[in-house]
């Protein structure tokens, strides 16, 4: 197994490696041709396309076409990430920003999803996007915008498992506060370090299972699913059923827009709610992070990606009308202090509070599913980032602990600034607004780098894929980045104005800061020491072509 290059290597040490590379995927070519890959045929051309670019397999490859998928699902956790933010189209315009708000993100993260599906069926690596990136862009600045890019998707891994966390945080505290005192007063103050006490009980939580149960980890995926749609058939029936105070009629769900609670113009107040899909769908990518850890991950995480996007889709509509078909008044809704409308939404349609919280539990059940997903995932990321050098520390970083399958040292870098940035809560009740729009922001730009990359040299790199899309694939390639110009600037506004201290979205100070941050870094330390990925490209092409050899015969 070939040794990986570090960015705190020697030029000339550096040199000796990548030598020593090419060498052994020379001396491996024999074993690529599909005719010695043995019973777990499958398994041992995934590790020889690894090994190919660089890298010694270290994690087991325990994760099904199925369960891989079942992951995806679970890491965007439909119906419960679109219930956390619902207030947002709320507020941006009601009943036409839920629903057709929805179907548009959708289909726009159709065309990303089938995008880096392309480029993930070529280069099938924990790295993900960000070796995608480096192994797209031409010599001459290919470290630099890698080096961007891998930040943004680590730091985008990162928040948005700090946002699902937080996000369910304030659900649950809504949740129990459809108990109330007295009209109108929930059960449960929610002080301030109340709410980050929980929140730091969930990260822990989630970590520890993450760390802990790692082989049962696709049963739980697995089961989440069945979860899922029972919960969403229990909400569905009852609130559809009972609906205590009535239904509207199908022009108010499918045709009303209000965006006065929002105060900006309404086309721009429709598209600032439109973070709720967005959140919703940025975990997109972020299953390509599990690619060393799936048996056939070319084929595989492209077609999970692709068809989890569908699924989700489909039950996003299914969670979001019957909801909309009974939803109070909106303006009573947009006011209210916690910022989470669904569970006010059930308990005013069945009309009692232990029934709505019989309806809810599905959902908070699955936001801890989504939390353990996610923490599992940015830790993927963030160990693949520091094996590269990327990472201050990275011999700490890069180590997977054997016993337990996991890189735990990468986990705990990720759970302690989780729990550092949650401190931010306690200067400003709208730090969720601002988790959350970092992590679709910074999530978004990572997945526009490597499609930019492969558009602007002309897709060649793909061309050979095993889920090439041709000039589909060229649209797809076209309407990502156009969303990703638009998202970006989009969700560093605030919700609402006029905008007061206490309620501005910090989305975009977060992200220049860390913007600022890396650049800096790189030119200060990374532009000498760090040298990206190993580059060995004709060894790629050979296992990539003996991987789609040994895919069709197994047939």
């Amino acid at each position: 197994m070939a040794d990986h290059v570090y960015g705190t290597q020697s030029d000339a040490y550096a040199a000796e490696h990548d030598l020593h590379h090419r060498s052994i995927g020379k001396e491996r070519k024999f074993s690529l041709t599909g005719k010695h890959l043995g019973e777990d045929g499958g398994r041992a051309s995934a590790d020889d396309l690894l090994e190919a670019m660089g890298y010694k397999s270290e994690l087991v490859r325990s994760r099904s076409t199925l369960q891989v998928a079942f992951m995806s699902f679970v890491l965007a956790s439909i119906p419960y990430g679109l219930a956390t933010t619902f207030y947002y189209p709320l507020v941006g315009g009601g009943p036409t920003n839920i629903i057709w708000g929805w179907v548009a993100v959708s289909l726009i993260i159709l065309c990303v999803a089938a995008s880096l599906g392309e480029i993930t069926s070529v280069y099938p690596t924990s790295g993900g996007v960000y070796y995608q990136t480096f192994m797209l862009s031409a010599p001459s600045y290919r470290r630099i915008v890698s080096w961007i890019c891998g930040w943004a998707f680590v730091v985008g891994n990162i928040t948005i498992t700090l946002a699902v966390n937080f996000g369910t945080t304030l659900f649950l505290t809504a949740c129990i506060n459809v108990f109330e005192s007295e009209p109108g007063v929930g059960i449960f103050a929610g002080e301030t370090y109340q709410v980050y006490l929980i929140f730091f009980g969930l990260t822990i939580l989630c970590n520890l299972v993450s760390a802990l149960a790692n082989r049962w980890l696709p049963i739980l995926d697995t089961f989440a699913i069945f979860w899922t749609f029972a919960g969403l058939i229990a909400i569905v029936v009852c609130v559809l059923a009972i609906a205590k105070n009535g239904r509207h009629d199908a022009s108010y769900v499918f045709g009303e827009f209000d965006p006065s609670n929002s105060g900006w113009p309404a086309g721009w107040s429709f598209c600032v709610g439109l973070l709720h899909a967005a959140y919703a769908t940025s975990s997109t990518g972020m299953i390509i992070s599990m690619c060393e850890e799936v048996q056939q991950p070319a084929t595989q995480v492209p077609k999970a990606m692709v068809g989890t996007i569908v699924l989700n889709t489909i039950a996003g509509l299914v969670f979001l009308i019957p909801l909309v078909f009974v939803m109070p008044d909106q303006a009573t809704l947009a006011a209210l202090a916690s910022g989470q409308p669904v569970p006010v939404i059930i308990k005013d349609a069945i009309g009692s509070s232990g029934g709505a919280i019989g309806l809810l539990i599905p959902l908070l059940v699955l936001a801890v599913f989504c939390g353990i997903g996610c923490t599992t995932a940015a830790s993927r990321c963030t160990w693949a980032f520091a094996r590269d050098g990327a990472i201050p520390g990275s011999r700490w970083w890069k180590t997977v602990n054997v016993k337990l399958d996991v890189p735990l040292n990468a986990m705990m870098l990720s759970m302690v600034v989780q729990l550092v940035l949650g401190l931010i809560y306690f200067g400003s009740t709208a730090a969720f607004n601002a988790f959350s729009g970092v992590g679709v922001i910074c999530l978004t730009m990572s997945y526009a780098c490597p499609i930019a990359v492969s558009l602007l040299n002309g897709r060649r790199h793909i061309r050979d894929g095993n889920f090439h899309l041709g000039k589909l694939g060229i649209f797809c390639n076209c309407v990502a980045l156009a969303w990703s110009l638009l998202a970006i600037p989009l969700f560093c506004m605030p919700t609402a104005i006029p905008v007061t201290p206490q309620y501005m979205n910090y989305a975009s100070v977060v992200f220049f800061a860390f913007f600022v941050i890396s650049t800096a870094w790189y030119f200060i330390w990374g532009k000498k020491n760090y040298r990206g990925p190993p580059v060995q490209e004709d060894e790629i092409l050979e296992a990539r072509r003996a991987s789609i050899t040994s895919h069709h015969s197994g047939k």
